[in-house]
């Protein structure tokens, strides 16, 4: 079941990103900074093709994809590593796994009123970031 999850999200919350991504390998100066930042989403979706923008003042992350579809992720503005992703629907979550180096790596995203809900996987760490919708 497809969910509407355009709009642009502010950050509420953001609980264990450290540890997230202390999985992923990135170095202490990285997480330090990161740590401190407030992402905004920017989901611009058309059926089943997202273009999730991930912003802040540090780095920006673009993903364009199709669900269903696997591609190659680059992930060079995260933790400089590419990997072949998927992104299915399982009910009303948009689920991503991400196969490569770092074993159990993938998030998923749903929708709970005005919140979005991510929650963020790798190596046995798990993030959970709350959104708030601002238009």
């Amino acid at each position: 079941m497809s969910v509407d999850l355009n709009g642009y999200w502010k950050m509420v919350s953001n609980d264990n990103f450290d540890e997230y991504m202390k999985a992923l390998g990135v170095n202490a100066a990285i997480r330090t900074i990161a740590s401190l930042l407030k992402t905004d989403k920017d989901i611009v979706q058309d059926g089943d093709h997202f273009n999730i923008k991930t912003l802040s003042t540090f780095k920006n992350y673009n993903m364009d994809f199709h669900v269903g579809k696997e591609f190659e992720e680059d992930l060079s503005g995260v933790d400089d590593r590419k990997c072949m992703t998927t992104i299915n629907w399982d009910g009303d979550k948009l689920v991503c796994v991400q196969k490569g180096e770092i074993e159990g790596r993938g998030w998923t995203h749903w929708v709970v009123g005005d919140e979005l809900h991510l929650e963020l996987r790798a190596g046995g760490a798990v993030c959970k970031q709350v959104y708030k919708k601002t238009t």
